[in-house]
């Protein structure tokens, strides 16, 4: 019994372990090559799979998910023969499991080897400014390359990207210089602008406010000389109104001319027409003083107004001739009144 007994558990043994090599069980995103006697049979994909124990062998289990592979630094020679590290990462994905076991020995170390050559053919046609600028351009390069001979191997690039682009140490000196400077440049620049704005904006204020003073100062004007018109239009209508001596608002006209010659832009004076008629007529009666032996004759002989009388009575200087009129000139004959307000002289001070 005891012999039969060891032969019942050995085929125990024997059939579960078959059990256990028939029956495989594949991930999700993952595949497995069989091999039978040493050869391709074909490729178990996710989920059960049955194959034959002891005879079918499963080879290797390949992830068919993205995967990311950085690649250390590598020195690049730039078409100025500047040595530039870079640094590389690889989006690949696995499309055939079957010729990425069988077309490359290690797929892992094909792609990074391939890399680095197609990146030194590309570094090698563009100087260190264009590397450090053309990203797009190197990353588009070489997953043309890398996707185009890495598709017999069943492998799809998904992506290249350039981690870092290190020059030289002395290179990154004179670079941060330049920067320096570019940006003092800039900043100076920007602080001439601004100085420039400023007073752009500070002179169109003071125009502003020039221009403001300036009509603030003309409606002055005007409204000082409107006002000055109408007390001249009222105090010459008083004047007529009161029958003034012309004689004596010559005398007072003649008064004031010191004051009106003061302003230094004072060059043209007006003087009203009967101002100019009284002044003849006041210059005859000092001839007829002269003429008549003095002051004594020219009392005797004709009529001077008095400075205190009323602006309606004169002084007769011949007692049977009686007061003139004013609206009369100096020989006694009769005039018409004019306006002054209409009728003037322009007489030049100089």
């Amino acid at each position: 019994m005891e012999p039969v007994l060891i032969v019942l558990v050995v085929l125990v043994v024997v059939a579960f372990i078959a059990l256990i090599k028939t029956i495989q069980v594949i991930p999700q995103a993952s595949a497995a090559i069989v091999e039978r006697f040493g050869r391709y049979t074909r490729t178990l994909n996710a989920g059960l799979n049955i194959v034959v124990p002891f005879i079918d062998r499963v080879r290797n289990r390949i992830d068919l998910r993205e995967q990311v592979v950085p690649f250390p630094p590598q020195p690049v020679i730039t078409q100025d023969n500047l040595v530039v590290n870079i640094d590389t990462v690889i989006y690949y994905q696995v499309t055939d499991p079957r010729a990425a076991t069988y077309e490359v020995a290690s797929y892992i170390q094909a792609i990074e080897q391939l890399t680095v050559t197609t990146l030194r053919n590309i570094i090698g046609s563009m100087d260190l400014e264009s590397t450090l600028t053309s990203r797009e351009v190197i990353n588009a390069g070489l997953r043309g390359v890398l996707d185009e001979a890495t598709g017999k191997w069943g492998i799809r690039v998904n992506r290249v990207e350039l981690k870092a682009i290190e020059p030289p140490t002395s290179i990154q000196d004179s670079m941060e210089k330049q920067m320096r400077a570019d940006r003092d440049k800039r900043a100076a620049i920007l602080t001439a602008e601004g100085a420039r704005q400023a007073q752009i904006l500070r002179a169109e204020g003071e125009k502003q406010a020039e221009v403001l003073k300036a009509e603030g100062e003309a409606q002055a004007a005007v409204l000082r000389a409107d006002g000055e018109a109408a007390a001249i239009r009222t105090v010459f209508e008083a004047i007529h109104d009161g029958d003034a001596d012309q004689k004596l608002l010559a005398y007072q006209y003649l008064q004031t001319l010191p004051e009106l010659a003061k302003g230094d832009s004072n060059k043209l004076w007006i003087i009203p027409s009967e101002v100019g008629d009284a002044l003849k007529g006041l210059g005859g009666a000092f001839t007829g003083l002269a003429g008549n032996g003095g002051v004594n004759g020219g009392v005797n002989g004709g009529a001077v107004a008095a400075p205190g009388a009323p602006a309606s009575t004169q002084v007769p200087l011949d007692p049977a001739a009686g007061p003139r009129p004013l609206d009369t000139d100096t020989k006694g004959a009769a005039r018409p009144r004019v306006d002054p307000a209409r009728e003037y002289r322009k007489i030049d001070p100089e």
